[in-house]
């Protein structure tokens, strides 16, 4: 028999509260802190679950460089419709893009940003918005 289990992704930054506050407002969920002072949890909606964790020694990841690559990156799925909309709601938010190459030739738009704290993430258009998005090819999580 399989223990049932659930996945959380912990994003390490210097200022877990500030970090918490920018993903509960995008995700429109709430922030929960246990007894762990460097440790806020983000709760919302349609299954997100994401953790902050205060990292004293801190360095945000640098992307694309590949000589420095990423451990990972969030893939937020939007309307097609809605793209504009949630860059404009992401960088009101905090967030900065992130220089990419021109996306024109592709089936659908992403556009790449790095949260207040450095974390890559990505916009992505979907035809049905929260749901089932292509096979992209050009992101990973590694």
């Amino acid at each position: 028999m399989t223990v049932a289990k659930r996945t959380v992704l912990v994003l390490d930054c210097a200022e877990a509260d500030e970090l918490a506050q920018f993903y509960a407002r995008l995700f429109d969920a709430e922030t929960r802190r246990g007894e762990d002072m460097d440790f806020v949890e983000i709760v919302g909606h349609e299954g997100v679950h994401l953790a902050i964790r205060r990292d004293h020694g801190y360095a945000p990841p640098s992307w694309p460089r590949p000589d420095d690559s990423q451990q990972a990156h969030l893939r937020i799925l939007v309307a097609t419709d809605d793209m504009d909309e949630a860059e404009r709601e992401v960088i009101g938010l905090g967030a900065r893009p992130l220089e990419t190459p021109n996306n024109t030739g592709l089936s659908r738009d992403v556009r790449r940003f790095s949260d207040p704290a450095g974390h890559p993430f990505s916009l992505v258009a979907s035809p049905t918005g929260g749901g089932q998005e292509q096979p992209e090819g050009e992101l990973r999580l590694a």
